[in-house]
Formats: C-alpha cells, structure tokens, sequence
C-alpha cells in the first residue's frame, strides 16, 4: 500500500482529500513531520487560502527544505490549489517569496465585462501533455471544479499540463514535470473526475514503490 504524506500546514480541510486517496487504495498520513516527508512513498500538498499565510506555516514549521528535498529525490509529488501556486517563484497576491520549484508567477485574473472573479464553479480542462499519467481514464476535456482569483503563469510553457478558459483569458490550469503534477482546480470536489484523478495518482506512487523495491 502506498503510503502519501498529506502535508499539513493550517492551509484547508484535509479530510476530503484524504477520504479520496484512501478510496483509490492509498495510505495517506496528515502530518507536518519531515521525517514523516521524507519516508513517505508520495507527498500531496494540499492548499486552500493565500499565498503570504501558506509560505509563512510552512517555513514556521521546517517545511519548506523537506518539500523541496523530496521533489529533488524524485517522490511523485502532486499539489492543489495553492499547493500549486506556492511551487512557483512569487505571487501578485502577496510579498513572500514562494518555493522558486518552478521560475513563474501567480498572477490575478484581469477584470473584463461580465467576468466572476474569482472563477468558482466547473469548467472544462483542455490537456496540453495529454499523456500525463493523472489523466488516465478522464477522457477528453472533463469537468472539474475550480476556486481561485488567481492562476500561475509559467516561465516555462511546456509544463503546462492543461488549461482552462473563463472570459477570454486561457491560463495553466495544471502542470507536469518530471515527477512533479500539480492542479488548480480541487479533485476531492470533482466528482468522478477527480476521484479517478487521485487514483491516478495513487497507481503512479505505488508503481514507482515497485520500481524502488525491484532495483533494490
């Protein structure tokens, strides 16, 4: 059984997340133990709030170098909502730095006539790595359920792993790389979609278990 450590930092309800992974088969931990981080087989970085709050609980509690360790160590790693945003190098929404993973911004959505912010509800996501293992089995363009008022902005186009559209503006929705995923929209609240996104992710954390123990 894959054991997950759900990454806990006062940043949202964990319990939802934690109800799907152990759905998809999964063994998820709450923990803010880097020891716990560390030994984990995948790590889940959850996020519900603002980018300043988020940045400051995980550096008051020694986070931040374990987070980055395991992404370095190559531990499949998948981030939501704001467990997106943070990997990235800053945000419009506040000061702090963020955890600089991957050189981009989070910026805000631009007001225009008629537009909701923040973008609430479901929308469809549009996969530009469409071979990425999270989407296995969501078929095309599935509906997931967003929260935000702000969205990252790559430095890097090619880890987009799929966008979205509300108003005119098309923005990242999701990214991959290497053992990296992360997500802006919330799985646990997505229905079918997302539950089979979290068994996706599930599957990857114990085939690369397999992997581990077989080379071992």
């Amino acid at each position: 059984m894959a054991r997950i450590a759900v990454i806990d930092y006062d940043m949202g309800n964990l319990h939802s997340v934690c109800k799907g992974l152990e759905n998809a088969g999964g063994t998820p931990e709450i923990t803010d133990d880097p020891k716990v981080i560390s030994a984990a087989d995948g790590v889940l970085l959850p996020g519900v709030g603002a980018f300043d709050p988020a940045v400051q609980h995980l550096r008051s509690r020694n986070l931040i170098e374990p987070i980055k360790q395991v992404i370095a160590d190559g531990v499949p790693f998948l981030g939501i909502c704001l467990g997106l945003q943070i990997l990235f190098e800053s945000g419009e929404e506040g000061d702090e730095p963020g955890l600089g993973i991957f050189p981009g911004k989070v910026r805000r959505f631009k007001s225009e006539p008629g537009l909701t912010i923040p973008h609430m509800g479901w929308n469809q996501l549009t996969f530009t790595q469409p071979s990425v293992s999270l989407w296995e089995n969501l078929g095309d363009n599935p509906w997931v359920y967003f929260v935000h008022s702000y969205y990252v902005d790559p430095a890097d186009a090619t880890i987009t792993a799929a966008t979205i559209t509300h108003g005119s503006q098309t923005v990242t929705a999701a990214i991959a790389y290497q053992n990296v995923m992360a997500v802006q929209f919330h799985p646990e609240k997505s229905s079918v979609a997302g539950l089979q996104l979290l068994s996706n992710f599930v599957q990857l954390v114990n085939s690369s278990q397999k992997v581990i123990t077989s080379m071992g």
